[in-house]
């Protein structure tokens, strides 16, 4: 049965090229979401796409406002939104059909988590990409 934190979906998710819709991606050089997704896009080589209210582009890559305006597949759903807000972007991640939703660091939703899992999608939560390469040395 699928686990959350599974240490073969981290790597897989991290080592496997995919399209990361990261969520919360804004501008902003202070918030966590830029430095990580330039480290997924460009150590790692995924295919990022920015979401967020505004609907910013960032590194380059075009920017959406909601998870349903991205054309095409999503592998990754990189939740960089507060806990009590990632519950509607886990649901929509699974309305949108993607494989797996990744939790940031300190953002925790074991129920919308539950409804991942059971929607078939792999999950990683309270974690980052950026520490989980560097612990299987990526």
């Amino acid at each position: 049965m699928a686990q959350i934190n599974d240490p073969q979906t981290i790597r897989r998710l991290l080592t496997t090229p995919g399209r990361w819709a990261v969520v919360g991606l804004s501008k902003n050089p202070l918030r966590p979401a830029v430095d990580v997704s330039y480290f997924l896009q460009q150590d790692l080589g995924h295919e990022i796409i920015p979401v967020s209210l505004k609907g910013d582009d960032v590194h380059g890559a075009t920017g959406y406002k909601t998870l349903a305006e991205v054309p095409g597949s999503i592998d990754v759903v990189d939740c960089f939104v507060n806990s009590t807000k990632v519950g509607a972007v886990v649901d929509q991640a699974i309305a949108v059909g993607a494989k797996a939703v990744w939790l940031q660091l300190g953002v925790v939703d074991e129920e919308a988590a539950q409804r991942a899992l059971q929607a078939g999608l792999d999950v990683v939560m309270d974690t980052c990409p950026k520490i989980e390469a560097a612990r299987i040395g990526l």
